[in-house]
């Protein structure tokens, strides 16, 4: 596809790591790939780390893609949690720089607000957007790789230029209460649906 970009989103975990892979242009989004590396069955929380590493770095070396997406993490009350997936947010970071590629982290909050319309949407509502958007029949195996994809969509909707013939609407204060239904999402947002 002419003018197209592969954005690789990343959704980093030390037990499951999802990715996604669309290729993106500013008429045309499509699903190239999603999938998870389990990493439960390994032990050693380092040999984890080593996995992640290579994983990035072959999605990279195939897919040559132009941009690398981050799920950042969600801060919880679990400290070692949090510690371990730092670490492997920090893996998948050096992977890509290592592969020529400035990665970008967005927290989970502005992901399913760029997806969906809503910050506070479910998984199951992100995961039918993302189907919707993207065309996509297959059933969902693999909630962190619907995740990973998520975050290439957003990383494709704050980045995408606009046609120099398209102004952006004029932003009007409302005293009207938001709506949050989808059908609000889909007459506010009609360049998503296909």
């Amino acid at each position: 596809m002419k003018d197209s970009h592969i954005i690789l989103g990343i959704d980093p975990g030390t037990l499951v790591m999802g990715y996604g892979l669309i290729r993106a242009s500013k008429s045309n989004v499509s699903l190239i790939e999603m999938g998870v590396l389990h990493l439960a069955k390994y032990e050693d929380h380092s040999e984890r780390l080593q996995l992640i590493f290579k994983k990035m770095e072959s999605l990279i070396r195939v897919h040559k893609p132009t941009a690398v997406a981050i799920e950042a993490p969600f801060f919880g009350k679990n400290v070692q949690s949090m510690l371990k997936l730092g670490r492997a947010q920090g893996v998948a970071m050096a992977a890509a720089m290592m592969g020529g590629l400035q990665p970008v982290e967005y927290s989970p909050r502005k992901v399913k607000q760029s997806v969906t319309g809503r910050g506070n949407a479910t998984k199951d509502q992100v995961w039918d957007m993302v189907q919707h958007t993207l065309n996509v029949r297959e059933d969902l195996k693999f909630m962190d790789a619907a995740d990973a994809v998520a975050v290439a969509l957003c990383h494709h909707y704050q980045t995408r230029i606009m046609p120099a013939d398209m102004s952006l609407p004029a932003v009007k204060k409302s005293t009207k209460k938001k709506a949050g239904s989808w059908e609000a999402f889909i007459n506010q947002n009609p360049d998503r649906i296909k």
